[in-house]
């Protein structure tokens, strides 16, 4: 299961979306998010997922291995479709002992369902195509205004970006530390959920000691370098716009216009 997270990690490969600027993976992701709560019908997920699908076929990226990250999500997404779809009031459509099924929150379960799962994707593409560095340069440009407020753009860019990339160092470790435990007799497997939270209970010490002595060794490492923070600092490969930049900003342009009025046509409302 927790090799099944992608979140954080990067896919190295040669593509159109790897080589865009990191600024236009992140408003370009931004905005494809905000769109998926415009819409009023499922023409419109469509569209989203039509968009989403060019995209993950141009990043190169195995869309099994963005599916993968799905499985981290999965009991979410269960809990938000049940819910949804017998506490939603409306028109009853099937009624199972005492809870009923209205036709108001089937399609609210149905359009959460997918806009969730279009979020979490869309979302992984981002970070499977940008380096953590990349990401962390185009954090820091797009979040310049915030300076005038006295923001450390700098170092919320860092931090932002450094919690990114441990998610999969934390993952790994984990993983290592079931396996160490399992070789020494811990079972988590078996038990309802409730046994198999507390079989858990043990891990966290470890990992927790492990994430403390990685920032701890992270933080002497910039030490050593003489890091002081964004103040001055220069870079060696400065974000600079290129043609295909300016393009994917019309094609997601382009796109939020389409979005936005076909996702609202009284055409098969949600």
């Amino acid at each position: 299961m927790l090799r099944d997270i992608t979140l954080g990690q990067y896919y190295q490969v040669e593509s159109v979306i790897h080589r865009l600027d990191p600024r236009v993976k992140l408003g370009g992701t931004l905005l494809y998010i905000i769109s998926l709560f415009l819409f009023k019908n499922f023409i419109g997920y469509l569209l989203a997922a039509l968009f989403l699908g060019i995209v993950i076929k141009l990043s190169k990226v195995p869309f099994k291995f963005m599916v993968r990250g799905m499985k981290a999500i999965l009991l979410l997404l269960l809990i938000t479709v049940v819910f949804n779809l017998f506490l939603t009031p409306g028109t009853p459509l099937v009624t199972i002992w005492k809870l009923t099924i209205t036709i108001e929150g089937l399609k609210l379960a149905v359009s959460l369902a997918i806009r969730l799962t279009l979020l979490i994707i869309g979302s992984s593409v981002m970070t499977l195509t940008t380096t953590p560095n990349n990401l962390t340069d185009g954090m820091e440009r797009m979040m310049r205004p915030l300076r005038i407020f006295k923001v450390p753009v700098h170092e919320v860019a860092m931090m932002m970006s450094i919690a990114l990339r441990f998610i999969p160092i934390l993952l790994e470790e984990t993983d290592k530390i079931m396996k160490a435990q399992i070789a020494r007799g811990a079972d988590f497997e078996s038990g309802n959920l409730l046994k198999r939270a507390k079989a858990l209970v043990p891990l966290l010490v470890p990992l927790f000691i492990s994430a403390f002595r990685r920032a701890n060794d992270l933080a002497m490492a910039m030490e050593a370098r003489c890091y002081r923070g964004g103040e001055g600092r220069t870079k060696m490969k400065p974000l600079v716009y290129q043609k295909r930049d300016y393009i994917a900003y019309v094609c997601i342009v382009v796109y939020l216009i389409t979005s936005f009025v076909v996702g609202r046509l009284p055409f098969f409302t949600v």
